[in-house]
């Protein structure tokens, strides 16, 4: 009886509270989408930003580059980070300096424990590009993110909201009432601002399209703002996206209407996407041409593709080369490496062509499940098509053949890069195929003082399975002899 009457007045006191929530946020005066940007504006200086910058050191992640598949992006450091926004001009700047704090798992940082990396990506118009050295490198697959970016800073998305039809509604967030501004980008982002009662922007929700994840869900969270000339701006910025955090950011410098200096170069205004393909042995072409590459093996009556990365503007082109070097025969199997977003960017493209995805097991249920997520706001040839993903698995090792070619299919064991890592083998024409396991550097440049622990442990499994290998094709990079892997490890 005595438990009963605890029962009943707990609820009674959930429903009391529930109900106070309820009529404070009944009786708060709803504010148009205008009025409270325009109160955003004048409480953070914002009609005076034409640009923004600022920097500071944290934690983040990166993102798509998970060890298991559909587990956290792998945690990374970032010893300096800043971004510039140019609203004016619609430029954004990104550098970091960055290193891992976890030993597992995909992005191009150099291995724990072995050093830092730095990086400078780039966005205006309607390009993005990245920087090494001098060199610039277009970065198309990089550009709706970099938008997103720009758009969702603090005072970008007033400024984003004020230029777009928005709606607003008065929401509870952490327990604080606040006038939600909701808008739409189309073909770019969708967004909510949450705007609080000092009109600071405390919380940005959005969705953003990616050629993995289709429409991915992004939180950034502003706390501790402080005020710089009369322009405030947030000390701490926390970031997730796709459910998991990508960035954790103390800012320490930031500088209002600074110059931002972000011209596209013309390198970059005159990039296009074209495959260049190159004759490995009979029916055999690495399809190269840009950051990443493919394989086009051409059986009796059909091809497997092994790879198709990055996205929709780099693999349908790739698809459609590969059918021209095969006397248009169709495209029955794309054989992903391995999950990792850069690598699987372009299986929606596979899926339109009508192939059968051919991933590890590992990966295999977690393809099924986001492939089958839309891309509601950028459209692509998987969703134009009509078709749905057929996603078969690899459990160590398969192999295709037609009575004539083979191809074998094996995991690369033991690799800190990622779980259901795998690799192409045609014994006949002694030929492997990898990603990320070794990318050549220069021709004749020196080998390294000490070997990558990624190219010893692809040696070691070329050895374990006892693989008679005389020229590698890596899907980065160009077309080698297996002394050069060889070599890098301090072989002969």
């Amino acid at each position: 009886m005595k438990t009963h009457f605890l029962a009943v007045v707990c609820r009674s006191a959930t429903c009391a509270a529930v109900a106070i929530t309820l009529i404070s946020c009944a009786n708060m005066p709803q504010e148009s989408a205008d009025a409270a940007l325009q109160r955003a504006n004048i409480a953070m200086g914002g009609a005076a930003v034409k640009s923004i910058s600022f920097a500071g050191s944290g934690t983040g992640s990166t993102f798509g580059q998970a060890f298991q598949p559909g587990q956290a992006w792998p945690k990374i450091t970032y010893s300096s980070f800043s971004r510039v926004a140019d609203y004016e001009n619609a430029a954004f700047r990104e550098d970091a300096a960055r290193s891992r704090a976890e030993p597992t798992g995909g992005g191009a940082v150099p291995l724990m424990g072995t050093g830092e990396q730095r990086t400078s990506g780039f966005m205006r118009g309607t390009a993005a590009w990245n920087v090494a050295g001098t060199a610039p490198a277009a970065a198309p697959v990089a550009y709706d993110m970099r938008v997103h970016d720009l758009w969702t800073t603090p005072h970008g998305v007033i400024k984003a909201a004020l230029a777009n039809p928005a709606t607003a509604e008065t929401r509870m967030l952490g327990g604080k009432p606040m006038t939600a501004v909701s808008f739409a980008v189309p073909g770019r982002y969708r967004a909510t601002a949450f705007i609080n009662a000092q009109g600071l922007v405390e919380q940005i929700d959005s969705v953003q399209p990616h050629p993995v994840m289709g429409d991915t869900p992004s939180t950034i969270v502003f706390s501790d703002y402080k005020d710089t000339g009369g322009i405030k701006f947030p000390m701490r910025i926390r970031q997730s996206m796709g459910g998991f955090p990508v960035l954790d950011l103390t800012v320490n410098d930031v500088k209002p209407n600074s110059a931002a200096g972000i011209d596209m170069p013309a390198a970059v205004a005159a990039f296009a996407e074209r495959p260049v393909a190159t004759k490995a042995a009979e029916g055999v072409w690495f399809l190269a041409g840009g950051s990443h590459n493919s394989v086009a093996i051409e059986m009796k009556d059909h091809i497997i593709v092994v790879e198709s990365p990055l996205y929709d503007g780099r693999a349908v082109p790739t698809l459609q080369e590969a059918k021209n070097l095969a006397g248009n025969k169709p495209i029955r199997f794309v054989i992903n490496s391995h999950h990792h977003f850069d690598h699987a960017g372009g299986l929606r493209s596979a899926v339109a062509e009508g192939a059968t995805l051919v991933t590890s097991e590992q990966a295999r249920p977690y393809f099924e499940t986001t492939l089958a997520n839309p891309n509601s706001i950028k459209p692509h040839a998987m969703q134009a098509s009509g078709k749905k993903a057929v996603v078969t698995g690899v459990n160590g090792k398969r192999t295709f053949t037609d009575g004539e070619r083979v191809v074998e299919v094996f995991y690369i064991e033991g690799s800190v890069h990622a779980e259901g890592f795998m690799m192409v083998y045609l014994p006949k024409e002694k030929i492997l195929i990898e990603a990320d396991a070794f990318t050549p550097g220069a021709p004749n440049a020196p080998a390294p003082a000490a070997p990558n622990a990624l190219h010893v442990n692809l040696v070691q499994n070329i050895e374990r399975l006892k693989l008679d290998v005389a020229q590698i094709l890596p899907l980065h990079g160009r077309m080698v002899a297996l002394t050069e892997l060889y070599t890098a490890v301090g072989k002969k």
